[in-house]
């Protein structure tokens, strides 16, 4: 093999080994930089937010059974349905309740007559006493067979009113308005009287519907000298921050539970869209006021430590330093900064966990916005990390 041939054989070896060892060799960031979001520190206007588990519960709840006992003929309803109060769920065999009544009515109507005959007799019985026709003991037994009989008609009246009540009763309608659960007896089933082992069905009401919730004996000062009642609930999933429903504070203890150390709370939420259920276990944000801070971060700005909480600062040459602050409290997105930084600092929100002290970085995005409030403005209670 020639020279010249060798060398066009070579040439693009060579080239192709230049190339696949530039590709092999990613290039370092601009300046061994790493990139990083970051936001400003800043006194701003924060919403004072108290949070705990909760759990849902209807505000009213009815387990309808039967007041008098008979064979179901009618159910009234469909599973699962939204009910009014008095509206009808079950009808039971009427007629012996009709005939009973027809009794009654029948026994008191003949009691009454034989009343009116005998007070009759005891009138015309006094005029013949007066007259001296008639012995005294015999007008006293006219007069008692009169009252007798006045007793006889009061009873046949009870039981009269009873009848048409077993009557009315035979029609079972819900107590309140509500939705209701699964019946739990079929046409053609007989029931009992107030058996409470026989229930029919559940009606619970869901709109509105209740939140309980219990602070700690920690939130006491928070709550002391502040109009509770009546600030704004957030209800969020208790497995994501979900938004489930808002709602108004409506009840606080006025004492601590000595078993727990808690106090009890209770929020009021329209839940018109049904999206909270009785039974349901809940995360509740208490917003209790709008206050002003000195200085609050993104809560994605602290890191917890092993020493505890920290944020890394950026300074003016681009690098980094480790700066332990002490957390007030969280507020949504916020925390609110008691010592460790101050107003204007800049805080790394995003990238923090490939940096170390003395790290330079450059800014890939500008501080973010969380929801474009402006300093000075009030931010909804809004669901924490």
């Amino acid at each position: 093999m020639t020279r010249s041939s060798l060398g066009r054989v070579i040439a693009p070896a060579l080239m192709l080994y230049a190339l696949l060892t530039g590709c092999a060799k990613p290039q370092a960031p601009r300046g061994g930089r790493v990139s990083v979001t970051v936001a400003k520190a800043e006194s701003r206007v924060v919403p004072l937010v108290l949070s705990a588990p909760g759990s849902v519960e209807a505000i009213q709840s009815a387990t309808v059974h039967a007041q008098v006992g008979g064979l179901v003929t009618r159910i009234a309803f469909t599973e699962g349905d939204e009910v009014r109060a008095f509206q009808l769920l079950f009808q039971l065999d009427p007629r012996p309740f009709s005939a009973a009544l027809a009794q009654a009515q029948g026994v008191f109507a003949r009691d009454r007559a034989s009343w009116v005959a005998a007070q009759a007799i005891a009138e015309r019985g006094r005029t013949m006493l007066a007259q001296s026709l008639i012995a005294p003991q015999d007008q006293e037994q006219r007069v008692a067979a009169a009252e007798a009989l006045r007793a006889s008609v009061t009873s046949d009246s009870g039981a009269m009113v009873r009848a048409r009540i077993d009557l009315e009763n035979a029609a079972i309608r819900s107590p309140i308005r509500g939705r209701t659960s699964e019946a739990k007896v079929h046409v053609g089933d007989l029931v009992k009287a107030n058996a409470t082992d026989q229930p029919l069905v559940d009606v619970n009401q869901l709109a509105p519907i209740r939140v309980r919730f219990t602070l700690g004996a920690d939130a006491i000062d928070a709550l002391r000298g502040r109009t509770a009642a009546g600030a704004l609930v957030h209800v969020y999933s208790a497995n994501t921050d979900s938004l489930l429903a808002d709602g108004k504070l409506t009840f606080v203890d006025h004492a601590l539970d000595p078993a727990t150390g808690t106090v009890l709370l209770k929020a009021e939420c329209a839940n018109t869209k049904g999206t909270l259920w009785p039974g349901e276990s809940v995360r509740v944000r208490l917003v209790l006021a709008q206050e002003k801070v000195a200085c609050a971060v993104p809560s994605a700005a602290v890191t917890l430590g092993q020493q505890g909480p920290f944020t890394f600062v950026m300074q003016a040459d681009s690098t980094v330093k480790m700066q332990p602050v002490r957390v007030q409290r969280d507020a949504g997105d916020w925390s609110v900064i008691a010592s460790g930084l101050m107003p204007g600092d800049i805080v790394v929100t995003d990238g923090q966990f490939r940096l170390a002290p003395g790290a330079k970085v450059v800014v890939r995005a500008p501080a973010p916005s969380l929801g474009a409030t402006a300093p000075g403005k009030p931010l909804p209670g809004t669901p924490g990390r």
